[in-house]
């Protein structure tokens, strides 16, 4: 399979495909983030001087590397100074925004890039309840809980489809980071190429709506979750809100606006369907807009 072929069902909802195609082709740009709950910011930027960083406008702890050949095996990654994450990848918590006192949940954590974020957000105060069913994935996310530094986190593997029985009405904010298709990820990786297909989506997105259910079932009225995906598919996006609308007349979307950084709008209409119309309020961030990974986010409260 090629790029054109996969992302080729796609072409009605992006206008600009063209721009779509060509920044797909080309290598993703390299980021961090600094970890501030275990050194300094400005002392971090010190300990990278022969690095050239460029700061995120949108997040005072986001830095692009122009030249990040090696960052990998720098000090600073190393002792958990900084974490190597794309730049899209970091919106999903920063419109989460976790206050030091809230109680959060991240319903599917490995490896744990979003659930440092949390913590470093929260200041590493009242409690982060970190789930990971994947005993594979779990021990990378332990690795980066530990090298981090976190002290505000309970790591628990249970189904996520589980949680919202165990545990009603009580947390404050829930990121919900679903397992997806990864669309977004071809400019990291070909790999998709050779496991992409209609079947997984579909597949995907059953488990998308047992886990957004379970999510929203644990979300104390008044919370706020936070639904996201690194694919394309409106299966998978559009289609999860979708129905989390039509099974929970409580539930609504909000509005999602981030300074210094393009997003769109979510779409109405794929393939004879038609969605509700609050959908409209979720984000697609496409990489030609940023020059990042494509990304969907859906800003969830309970009424």
């Amino acid at each position: 399979m090629t790029i054109e072929d996969l992302y080729s069902r796609y072409e009605e909802i992006i206008p600009d495909f063209k721009e779509f195609m060509n920044i797909l082709q080309k290598p993703q740009r390299l980021s961090i983030r600094s970890n501030t709950l275990k050194c300094k910011r400005e002392t971090i930027l010190n300990f990278l001087n022969d690095f050239k960083l460029k700061p995120l406008r949108f997040y005072n702890d986001g830095y692009v590397i122009e030249n990040g050949s090696g960052i990998g095996n720098h000090f600073t990654h190393q002792l958990g100074y900084i974490y190597i994450q794309e730049i899209a990848s970091m919106i999903p918590v920063i419109v989460l925004d976790p206050k030091p006192e809230d109680i959060v949940l991240d319903l599917c954590a490995a490896p744990g890039s979003k659930t440092t974020q949390i913590s470093q957000l929260m200041g590493n105060k009242s409690l982060i309840v970190a789930n990971e069913v994947d005993y594979k994935r779990l021990s990378s996310l332990i690795h980066n809980v530990k090298k981090c530094s976190l002290f505000n986190e309970s790591l628990i593997s249970i189904p996520g489809e589980k949680i919202g029985d165990i545990l009603p009405n009580y947390f404050d904010k829930i990121l919900l980071d679903a397992p997806c298709s990864a669309e977004g990820t071809i400019r990291k990786s070909k790999k998709i190429l050779y496991h992409w297909g209609i079947k997984n989506i579909q597949k995907m997105s059953r488990i998308q709506k047992g886990l957004i259910v379970s999510a929203f079932r644990a979300l104390k009225p008044g919370g706020i979750i936070i639904y996201s995906t690194c694919t394309i598919a409106p299966e998978e996006n559009e289609g999860v809100i979708d129905y989390l609308l039509n099974k929970f007349p409580e539930a609504e979307i909000l509005p999602i606006n981030i300074n210094d950084f393009k997003c769109r709008s979510g779409i109405n209409q794929w393939q004879k369907m038609n969605y509700d119309a609050r959908v409209k309020n979720c984000v697609r961030i496409l990489s030609q807009d940023n020059d990042t990974a494509p990304f969907f986010i859906a800003k969830i409260t309970k009424l």
